[in-house]
């Protein structure tokens, strides 16, 4: 149970059911009491724990569901509009209620039907609004971020070099345009890493572990697919880049690294048209 006494509206949070009257559910929410109608939940019993959406309305009271909304408070989230009102575009976040974008944080005017990425946002009302202005809702302080640190991505804009992308919720990134994977577009939720910390504070991410970890994960998608080709593969010293990247979904360096350590191993040999599996490179080289 959490003892907040402010829990953040318009996120998810598990709460002690304290009473149940005919009125519904009432939930311990940090020194409050927040609402749930009985339909949601008619088995529940005082002293159990409930994970519940907590939210406002329009009469300030606090009010709870057990409907899982698509985005929360403080994240972004790809939603589509449902409908459009004089004040704004209204978006599907998954509750009962849509949740308005207002026009003037509008960059283009939302269309019904069609998807935006949105943050989202809460007044000093306590009243959740999304924001399309994506540039105003980043930090651009120095990330508390180290090369390698695994991070949650979602694509925001694809670009001639690859893809800006959003880092926890927070900050700008560019992922590359030979790691994008098939189908990437605005919305798309990605794991990478880390790649670089730039001097001006900007990031740069991969998709693939970076460092030594991550050549060892090379060596076994290579060995992996060598397997699965009859244990050889047209890729060498000379293959391009871009080749190496559809094929094995990593960069040339990080290929030349892997192969490097497979064939000192033993596990693979080398030849001008590619490389082959040699008989102790059948096993699995996970435990390397």
């Amino acid at each position: 149970m959490e003892n907040s006494e402010h829990l953040e509206l318009c996120r998810l949070h598990t709460l002690n059911v304290a009473r149940i009257d005919t009125r519904g559910i009432w939930l311990e929410a940090g020194g409050q009491l927040a609402h749930l109608p009985r339909r949601e939940a008619r088995d529940v019993m005082p002293g159990e724990q409930l994970e519940v959406f907590l939210y406002q309305d329009v009469a300030g009271e606090l009010q709870a569901t057990c409907r899982q909304p698509l985005v929360q408070a403080g994240e972004f989230a790809l939603l589509k509009v449902q409908s459009v009102g004089p004040h704004g575009a209204f978006l599907d976040w998954g509750l009962a209620k849509d949740l308005l974008a207002p026009f003037s944080l509008q960059p283009e005017r939302m269309q019904i039907g069609s998807s935006y990425l949105v943050y989202v946002e809460i007044d000093p009302q306590g009243r959740p609004f999304a924001n399309a202005r994506i540039d105003d809702c980043l930090d651009f302080e120095w990330p508390d971020l180290r090369e390698g640190d695994p991070v949650d991505l979602i694509i925001w804009q694809l670009t001639d070099l690859g893809a800006k992308v959003i880092v926890h919720h927070r900050y700008l990134a560019l992922l590359y345009r030979d790691e994008l994977p098939a189908g990437a577009g605005t919305g798309m939720h990605l794991t990478g890493y880390v790649k670089r910390l730039r001097e001006d504070g900007k990031l740069d991410v991969t998709l693939r572990k970076v460092g030594a970890e991550g050549v060892l994960d090379a060596r076994q998608v290579i060995l992996d697919v060598l397997r699965e080709q009859g244990g050889a593969l047209p890729l060498h010293d000379k293959s391009s880049p871009t080749v190496i990247q559809q094929t094995l979904g990593m960069s040339k360096k990080t290929f030349k690294k892997a192969v490097g350590g497979l064939y000192k191993d033993g596990l693979v040999t080398l030849a001008n048209d590619g490389v082959s599996l040699t008989a102790k490179g059948t096993g699995s080289d996970r435990n390397k």
